[in-house]
């Protein structure tokens, strides 16, 4: 059998649809279901199998995949539909599209209810705020995460103290949906609840908080992420490394190089370990261009001596990176980083045989500033023995800022 993993990859929407309509398998039908509402393929052939999973699978876990994936696809109204035998408005003004959802927000059906709390969610506009609130209050855990998310897309300060009243949720997903929602609105108050989450006594909690305050597109939360590089849990240390990235992300362009300054302060006068452990990881396997531009940017400005190796050998995997900024913003971290690791790694990259053309211009370039004497000479070879043009090129620049050929 085909592994979900491979599923994914390829796109193969025939097979994932039959395992989700005939797997044994919970989490399978439940993963399928989460696939399908990402999946590159005409909505004739996907909404079928998720509006009937929706209704009729046997999980509560794959019904909410399901009613989630048909948001993804913006077609949570044919759900709606189904359930109610009644046309659901996709046009006209978002205030009364989202006073026509209301009502099945109170609808026995929790699965109507979680359907509604997603469109309304989608749609945006403040009319449904007050109705979403009342749905933390919801007997059903699905229905308060999604109502809970729904608030956070909204973006509604006014929603504010209904979802710190669900940070001690008896369900984590609730939690986790109130905290990311509360990120996502922002504000004194909001920060003020996620903050008072980081001493709680639950790994859980605190990493939650750590993630939603990823939200803030402001220096505000700073101070609190950087205390957490000390917690105990390493999964709590990682997510606030993730948060101060998202915070770099999502900052407006004029406040982005200060906050840029701020950030690298902070971590430079604190030498946690997990920082760069972090960021590599991120690096590595992040999916993100964004978060990957900001760890490869970061690396070249808070890595300490002790884990100097392990950045150097990160940034030099990406110098051919198929994301070109993540690729330059590598090269001039190993400049800064620098020392005889760097010299080292890029030496290694240009004798690569694997090595594309643009690593290995890349790190001929950069050798001009870390190199010595040994950077020089291998360089002078290199111009003498390579047939690309553009490593010839960088290394002859290199070459002027070593001391020239021999």
């Amino acid at each position: 059998m085909t592994s979900l993993f491979e599923l994914e990859k390829t796109g193969d929407v025939t097979e994932l649809t039959s395992l989700l309509e005939s797997s044994s398998n919970e989490a399978v039908r439940r993963r399928a279901a989460e696939i399908l509402g990402d999946a590159d393929a005409p909505d004739e052939e996907v909404l079928s199998p998720l509006v009937a999973a929706a209704r009729e699978d046997d999980s509560e876990s794959v019904r909410a995949a399901a009613i989630d994936a048909l948001d993804q696809r913006h077609a949570i109204e044919e759900l709606i539909s189904a359930l109610t035998d009644q046309e659901v408005p996709t046009d006209g003004a978002e205030w009364a599209r989202a006073e026509a959802l209301v009502e099945s927000l109170s609808a026995d059906l929790p699965e109507l209810r979680m359907a509604a709390a997603n469109a309304l969610g989608r749609i945006g506009d403040r009319a449904g705020t007050k109705a979403l609130a009342g749905r933390l209050e919801d007997p059903d855990p699905r229905v308060r995460a999604r109502a809970a998310r729904a608030l956070g897309r909204i973006e509604d300060p006014r929603a504010v103290p209904a979802l710190r009243a669900r940070l001690d949720d008896g369900q984590v997903e609730v939690r986790r949906e109130a905290a990311d929602s509360l990120g996502r609105i922002g504000g004194e108050k909001a920060l003020a609840a996620l903050l008072e989450l980081l001493d709680d006594d639950s790994e859980t909690v605190r990493r939650i908080a750590a993630n939603s305050l990823g939200n803030f597109g402001s220096a505000k939360p700073l101070d609190a992420l950087v205390s957490l590089l000390s917690d105990d849990n390493e999964g709590v240390r990682r997510a606030a490394v993730f948060s101060l990235i998202e915070i770099l992300s999502n900052a407006p362009g004029q406040q982005s190089h200060k906050l840029r300054e701020t950030i690298v302060e902070k971590l430079s006068a604190n030498d946690h370990e997990s920082v760069v452990d972090s960021l590599v990881d991120i690096l590595a396997q992040g999916t993100q261009p964004h978060q990957r531009r900001n760890a490869a940017w970061l690396l070249g400005r808070v890595t300490g001596e002790r884990n100097r190796a392990a950045a150097i050998d990160a940034l030099a995997s990406v110098l051919d990176d198929h994301d070109g900024m993540t690729a330059q913003f590598a090269a001039t971290s190993i400049a800064n980083v620098g020392g005889e690791v760097a010299e080292d790694a890029l030496l290694d990259v240009l004798d690569d045989p694997e090595a594309g053309s643009a690593a290995r211009a890349k790190a001929a370039f950069t050798l001009g500033k870390v190199g010595g004497e040994r950077a020089r000479q291998r360089l002078d070879e290199l111009i003498d023995r390579t047939d690309d043009e553009e490593v010839r090129k960088r290394a002859f620049s290199a070459l002027s800022k070593l001391g020239g050929r021999e």
